[in-house]
């Protein structure tokens, strides 16, 4: 996990992920994108992509001569999934509660079933 947030850490990094998000993409297009919008060389570019893919959050392919890069979403999902346990540490606690709360419905209808009624004006046994 630490991989994954060291390499989200990047501003760079950031906005690559931010172009993947519309879908595949060759690392020419990922190149000229960030071009427009930063002073950055093609081989910082490559960089950045290999610590992406290093970290498990792009996938690239080949198709011929080109590389293509995709969002990888088994690492974009572990990174949720652990965002998501901060937000709400105690979630994984959800089912056995509902199931504590049934088991003690369930000992007190019993309890009640088994107890003789009592009429008004009658003493409980002791």
């Amino acid at each position: 996990m630490d991989a994954v947030f060291e390499a989200l850490g990047d501003g760079t990094r950031r906005r690559i992920l931010g172009l993947l998000a519309a879908g595949e993409q060759p690392a020419g297009a990922i190149v000229s994108s960030l071009q427009a919008q930063a002073p950055i060389t093609q081989p910082s570019v490559s960089q950045h992509l290999r610590v992406l893919r290093e970290a498990g959050l792009v996938a690239v392919r080949a198709e011929g001569t080109r590389r293509l890069y995709s969002l990888e979403p088994e690492g974009l999902c572990a990174a949720q999934a652990w965002l998501a346990a901060l937000a709400d540490p105690l979630g994984g606690f959800d089912q056995p509660l509902d199931a504590l709360a049934t088991e003690v419905a369930r000992g007190r209808r019993a309890r009640r079933n088994a107890a003789p009624a009592v009429r008004e004006g009658e003493e409980r046994p002791a």
